[in-house]
């Protein structure tokens, strides 16, 4: 028995000013299917023009690999050109992964290719941010520690995402100190008996197609599942709530500083501890 998915709802387009009102204001997610229509990357956006523009450029790799305390939070496990990187996608299944890189700052044609979606957000121009990914890759589930509005565009391929709310956040199994959840959870497959609180939570699904955007409200849970190769591109804007605002500044400035030094103090102990710790927060709830 899997989860019981509610389909994110979608529509064609959307003004700045209904966006608002029925998405960002009751923090909704939203596919937006027509958004990408008129922005040269609809047309462009393919591997090949990928190659063609950023082929030299050497990009940073990550895999799924469980988190090791020897190592920064994010750091990759390999790097090589893009145009290897995308000749490896299409020759068959890998979980190597291209993830939350600036290749625009690299190669400013790119920039050319896309629009600030007019949705009355104030988006960070600088920060436009690529995902790549194979068949059969995924992104673990978490959710962003700025706890940012975020604009999920995808191109090239077909792409699952399920998506939670915050609200149930206390359900999720949530590892202290961090923005992700027990790493041995199969979100495809999730075993109950195990993780018996996952039965509490909502998940969302929505299946992008190329040139589809998913809105993903402030600190909503993500897990992304490639199912073509395919790669996305990521727009954001500050958490709006006051609550979320503080909770990022925190998350940004403490959180993370707090677990880094543990890491150093503490090594693999910590990992573990936390990661006890997360089962037994989250059993609680659930036994009271």
């Amino acid at each position: 028995m899997g989860f019981n998915f509610t389909e994110v709802e979608r529509v064609e387009t959307i003004s700045a000013k209904d966006f608002q009102k029925y998405y960002v204001k009751p923090q909704k997610p939203v596919v937006i299917e027509r958004i990408t229509e008129d922005w040269p990357a609809y047309e462009k956006w393919n591997f090949e023009y990928i190659k063609q523009v950023a082929g030299d450029k050497i990009v940073p790799l990550y895999n799924n690999d469980p988190v090791d305390y020897s190592k920064k939070v994010n750091e990759p496990v390999a790097r090589m050109k893009m145009s290897e990187y995308v000749d490896l996608l299409h020759n068959g299944p890998t979980d190597l992964r291209i993830f939350l890189y600036n290749l625009m700052s690299q190669v400013p044609e790119l920039q050319k290719d896309y629009k600030m979606p007019d949705l009355g957000l104030n988006l960070f121009k600088s920060m436009p941010m690529l995902f790549f990914g194979g068949a059969g890759s995924n992104v673990f589930m978490h959710y962003d520690i700025d706890l940012a509005n975020i604009l999920h565009f995808h191109f090239a391929g077909e792409k699952k995402c399920v998506i939670v709310p915050p609200q149930d956040s206390k359900y999720m199994y949530k590892i202290p100190y961090s923005v992700i959840c027990r790493e041995d959870i199969d979100f495809d497959n999730p075993d109950f008996e195990k993780w018996p609180a996952l039965k509490n939570i909502n998940p969302m699904v929505a299946d992008l197609k190329h040139g589809e955007m998913l809105y993903m409200p402030e600190g909503w849970w993500h897990y992304m599942k490639y199912i073509t190769p395919g790669f996305s591109v990521s727009l954001r804007s500050l958490a709006h709530k006051p609550k979320n605002f503080s909770e990022a500044i925190y998350n940004i400035f403490i959180m993370r500083n707090i677990d880094n030094v543990m890491r150093k103090l503490k090594g693999q102990a910590w990992i573990d501890e936390k990661n006890e710790r997360a089962i037994i927060d989250t059993n609680k709830l659930i036994t009271k």
